[in-house]
């Protein structure tokens, strides 16, 4: 099927942190423009949602958007809690919104679940805000680990599905739990069935190169001034929020701030993190059937993408 049809078409762009994402949405939608289509973007970075994180997220400034929409950055405040559930029905809404009016969209990012809110059926039992909060407590008391053994004890399959560190998705599984709910346990669902018909593009980078380039990175965020950055956050409230202040390069940055980490522990313990995260992105995108695989910088990826 040709790329050029009539009806407006959905495109997700997605891979590990760092394998240039943004820049190869940005060209599909000038290609697509070339083509007499217009194209918007919309975020599929939990970070990027947030009001005032951008150098330790890597946000495009406005300026480089090269006149293309963009759609749900910087619309939460610092002391929101990002929740997956709130995120599927404003993406979806969004690229609802871009269809009427004819226009291609194009959903970029690296939040695994997020991205896969939009592109699959999943769908979100109910809140327990108390029961929740009782949670939240448990964890911010002892850590995730005996929370997680209570997850492995009431649901070995979905305990195997979930990071042990990641105490949010630990907390949000025994909540749905709890309620009588089966979980897909923060994972994608094992067939995953579509939202809609979507040219999934997945941009891969050599691990050795991926590597050095998100090193860099990091050690980029602190001399482009993540720490004023963070500063400028600490006074909004950013140690109130339960979301943005656990970000990779943020907690680092406010526990420097806060003098319980020295820059150069601030530096190597995000980069761990981020490397870690980046490999949990490959294994997670890996999994979603029908991806237009490339290596970043491919120059014939655009011309693949548009016969998909």
């Amino acid at each position: 099927m040709s790329g050029a049809v009539d009806s407006p078409r959905l495109y997700a762009v997605v891979g590990a942190t760092g394998t240039g994402k943004s820049g190869l949405s940005l060209d599909l939608a000038e290609a697509l423009g070339a083509r007499g289509r217009a194209a918007e973007i919309v975020n599929a970075d939990a970070m990027q949602l947030y009001r005032g994180m951008d150098i330790g997220t890597a946000k495009l400034p406005v300026s480089d958007w090269r006149g293309i929409p963009h759609h749900l950055l910087d619309v939460l405040e610092i002391t929101d809690d990002a929740a997956v559930a709130w995120y599927q029905a404003a993406a979806r809404k969004a690229v609802t919104e871009i269809h009427s009016r004819g226009a291609d969209a194009i959903l970029v990012g690296g939040s695994g679940l997020y991205v896969s809110s939009v592109l699959f059926d999943f769908r979100f039992p109910p809140r327990d805000e108390s029961l929740r909060a009782e949670l939240e407590a448990e964890l911010e008391r002892d850590g995730p680990g005996m929370l997680y053994e209570r997850l492995r004890a009431a649901d070995p399959r979905t305990a195997l599905r979930v990071d042990p560190r990641n105490g949010r998705r630990i907390v949000r599984a025994l909540e749905v739990l709890a309620q009588g709910e089966q979980t897909h346990g923060a994972a994608l669902p094992e067939e995953p069935v579509p939202w809609q018909r979507t040219v999934i593009v997945g941009l891969t980078s050599p691990r050795e190169e991926l590597v050095a380039r998100l090193d860099a990175r990091v050690e980029r965020m602190w001399a482009d001034g993540l720490l004023d950055e963070v500063r400028d956050l600490q006074a909004r409230g950013l140690e109130r929020g339960g979301t943005a202040r656990r970000a990779i390069g943020y907690a680092q940055a406010l526990a420097q701030l806060n003098g319980t980490q020295s820059q150069s522990e601030a530096i190597a313990e995000t980069q761990a993190l981020t490397r870690r995260y980046a490999r949990r992105q490959v294994s997670w995108f890996k999994r979603y059937p029908g991806v237009v695989w490339s290596h970043a910088g491919d120059e014939h990826v655009i011309d693949r993408i548009l016969v998909s």
